[in-house]
């Protein structure tokens, strides 16, 4: 049963992929990029639980904090086109100025 969830799983991973390839527009792709890495640990954590080793989970939640600081900051990216935003940089600038 847990072979098939396995399997499962690994079919939906490659569905993924095929949408983060082929997606029309650049958010279908990091959706589907999320996607995939929720998958991931998602069979980390049934692999560890097939294993016996449930100390390998504390590297799938790891994983799921690094796939979603990605996610956030690709998102960023494409929304801003940099990591940081123009406000704080014109706000700099303008100190001695009145709102």
């Amino acid at each position: 049963m847990y072979i098939a969830a396995s399997l499962a799983i690994l079919v939906t991973m490659g569905l993924a992929l095929a949408r983060a390839l082929s997606g029309p527009t650049t958010y279908d792709r990091i959706a589907a990029v999320n996607m995939h890495g929720t998958k991931t640990v998602l069979l980390i954590a049934v692999l560890a639980f097939l294993s016996g080793r449930t100390d390998v989970l504390d590297i799938a939640l790891v994983y799921a904090l690094i796939n979603f600081i990605g996610v956030v900051a690709a998102l960023k990216l494409v929304e801003q086109g940099n990591f940081h935003t123009s406000d704080s940089l014109d706000g700099d600038a303008k100190q001695g100025e009145p709102k």
